[in-house]
């Protein structure tokens, strides 16, 4: 599986952004596509995934209502819209697969940073 994430920049606090990742190479629909996210000194945390088959998503907690993780089948890619940002959401983004829905971490792309400014 090859995952391509872009779209990470600065943004001020309250802002938006949207992440993108082109994803190639998987073969089973049950697949699940994510975005785990780390910052310095951090572990990489799960953020966001969709079952590739049923587009059901789950969110980690921090996120929800602010974050929405979508896809294109036509351009086999996912997105995550990020809005109402905040300082602690600044961390290096990564694309990720998986067989599992709640943490789809067998397949990492590299990562995209995202830097919130007050």
């Amino acid at each position: 599986v090859q995952l391509q994430a872009s779209g990470g920049g600065l943004v001020q606090a309250g802002g938006s952004l949207r992440l993108s990742c082109q994803v190639s190479g998987f073969t089973s629909d049950d697949y699940a596509i994510g975005w785990f996210r780390q910052a310095p000194g951090k572990e990489r945390q799960f953020v966001a995934a969709i079952r590739w088959n049923d587009d059901r998503s789950y969110y980690q907690d921090s996120v929800k209502g602010r974050f929405t993780i979508s896809k294109d089948d036509a351009r086999i890619a996912i997105y995550l819209q990020m809005k109402n940002l905040r300082l602690e959401d600044t961390a290096v983004y990564f694309c990720s697969a998986g067989s599992s829905f709640y943490s789809p971490n067998e397949h990492f792309g590299q990562g995209t940073q995202v830097t919130v400014s007050s």
